[in-house]
């Protein structure tokens, strides 16, 4: 199992780092998976933008894309790209501190690699339960 973290085009450095890993490794088992390797790669808008652009052919900025590069044994493989700009900016809109909105987008793309979507009304109001769930395991884990 590996669990790395990587920067691109940002200053923004994870701290706590091996306490995210316990916890992401956490969420992952509780949906009855493991992982094999999963890669977060923090950015900035116009890193992120550009990859919209050139592998989704989005003409947007989002705070979050992930590739799923799993091989459906049950074993998670992927890599997740998070703008740092679009994560602060939504904290602020949703009047949410940085770090509880850092931890969404996290839980948020390790969910897809788990099979939730998020395209309809339904999809949405399961993936924010979700959310809600592992962003309360975080505390859970570290203690």
């Amino acid at each position: 199992m590996a669990i790395r973290f990587f920067t691109e085009d940002t200053s923004f450095e994870l701290k706590q780092k091996n306490a995210y890993k316990k916890w992401l490794t956490a969420v992952a088992e509780k949906e009855g998976l493991s992982i094999k390797e999963l890669l977060y790669i923090f950015c900035s808008d116009t890193y992120l933008h550009h990859i919209n652009l050139a592998y989704l052919a989005h003409d947007t900025y989002t705070d979050i894309i992930t590739f799923d590069q799993s091989d459906g044994k049950n074993r998670i493989e992927g890599e997740i790209y998070i703008s740092i700009d679009r994560v602060s900016e939504n904290a602020s809109k949703l009047n949410q501190t940085f770090d509880r909105e850092l931890k969404r987008v996290i839980s948020h793309g390790l969910l897809h690699l788990c099979g939730y979507k998020d395209k309809t009304t339904e999809e949405v109001s399961i993936m924010r339960t979700k959310e809600e769930q592992a962003i309360d395991q975080f505390h859970a884990t570290q203690q």
